[in-house]
């Protein structure tokens, strides 16, 4: 069976739509049916983070034979060239499918002047072929858009730029190693092609994939919409993409159960310590990656008011392992009541509580990337 043959075409085609709209939904029914959560938040399953890597593992399984597939029809269904061959002319394949008598400007005044159906009595197939394999190009590369973000989060974040643009890096991978290999030849208007899939996949992500896992998205996109009415004319709202929370400022005791907590038992590292003149006690600055805690310790025994901080993280399970490690019981995990996100509960030095919250798997992103 050729690559470029009615045949795989249609099979090709049927895969991609049974992928984009059915496994969505399968998805979500099984999740719910299991108990698990799909949007970061506490699944109702006790053993929810097993049967969540095993979703994951069956993704990962589905996406390992797509890529075998691809690998096949680019590779192993051809046999290797004599020579070595580029091809650089864009949209040669089209160019040379498809017969117009007096160019695409011409077909256009036709349209307009004469009809419809004069303007395309002036067009002719000379080698459906042609067209078939840019067709088979385009369809080859819709998973790939879609699949990037639907199983991992780094797609997921700019999921209007990254997933296309990943699968031009693979794209031009592939007709690199086809140029090596001589099986097929370097070719501009697959690396276009391609990339075109890519596109039509993550939009149908965005648009299936993301609109069946997450029912909520209407009431985000609305909420979304009346916020930005009202804020286009504010101070931050311009920037809100560049700005983050940098600095919290908390009350303390005791210098050292500071120094011993935030710095030896969490990570956060020392910044600079200052004295300060009209006033007794210390001042701290601990900071971990781009965040900032300022502490300013007293050095005496007093009842401080209530104080919360909360940290958001990649992946709550990882951490948790490394709070018990370093002797620090965070309890049971719970839902985040705002967002419904899982996350767990520490009590620092007098009596600060910190809540650790797991990031949303992408969604907010996603959902931002939808709005706009």
């Amino acid at each position: 069976m050729s690559a470029n043959s009615l045949t795989t075409n249609l099979l090709v085609t049927a895969g991609v739509l049974l992928m984009v709209f059915l496994m969505p939904w399968l998805d979500r029914c099984l999740c719910r049916k299991l108990g698990l959560s799909l949007n970061g938040g506490v699944s109702e399953n006790p053993e929810a983070d097993r049967w969540l890597r095993r979703r994951r593992g069956l993704l990962i399984a589905v996406f390992g034979l797509y890529l075998a597939a691809v690998a096949w029809l680019v590779f192993f269904s051809r046999t290797a060239a004599d020579d070595y061959t580029v091809h650089v002319a864009l949209f040669q394949d089209l160019k040379n499918a498809v017969h117009i008598d007096f160019g695409f400007l011409g077909i256009l005044r036709a349209f307009f002047t004469e009809g419809p159906r004069e303007a395309l009595s002036h067009i002719r197939i000379v080698t459906p072929s042609g067209i078939t394999q840019v067709y088979m190009n385009v369809m080859l590369f819709v998973p790939m858009g879609y699949l990037l973000p639907y199983l991992f989060d780094w797609f997921r974040q700019k999921v209007r730029i990254r997933p296309a643009a990943g699968c031009f890096v693979i794209s031009l991978v592939i007709e690199n190693l086809q140029l090596i290999s001589r099986r097929g030849f370097y070719d501009m208007d697959d690396l276009v092609s391609n990339t075109l899939g890519g596109l039509l996949g993550q939009a149908l992500y965005i648009a299936v994939g993301y609109v069946v896992t997450h029912p909520d998205w209407r009431h985000e996109l609305r909420a979304f919409h009346r916020y930005r009415r009202h804020a286009r004319c504010s101070a931050l709202y311009p920037g809100a993409r560049r700005t983050t929370l940098y600095r919290a400022t908390l009350l303390a005791t005791d210098e050292d159960a500071v120094r011993a907590f935030y710095g030896s038992r969490l990570g956060f590292r020392l910044r600079k310590q200052f004295i300060p003149m009209d006033r007794p006690g210390t001042d701290l600055l601990m900071e971990l990656g781009r965040f900032q805690l300022e502490f300013r310790c007293l050095n005496t025994a007093q009842q401080l008011p209530e104080q919360h901080i909360t940290l958001s993280v990649r992946s709550l399970n990882a951490v948790i392992r490394r709070l018990r490690r370093v002797g620090i019981d965070p309890g049971p995990t719970e839902k985040e009541r705002y967002t419904g996100v899982r996350c767990v509960q520490l009590t620092g030095p007098d009596a600060v509580r910190i809540t650790v919250v797991e990031e949303d798997d992408g969604t907010p992103v996603v959902a931002e990337d939808m709005r706009e």
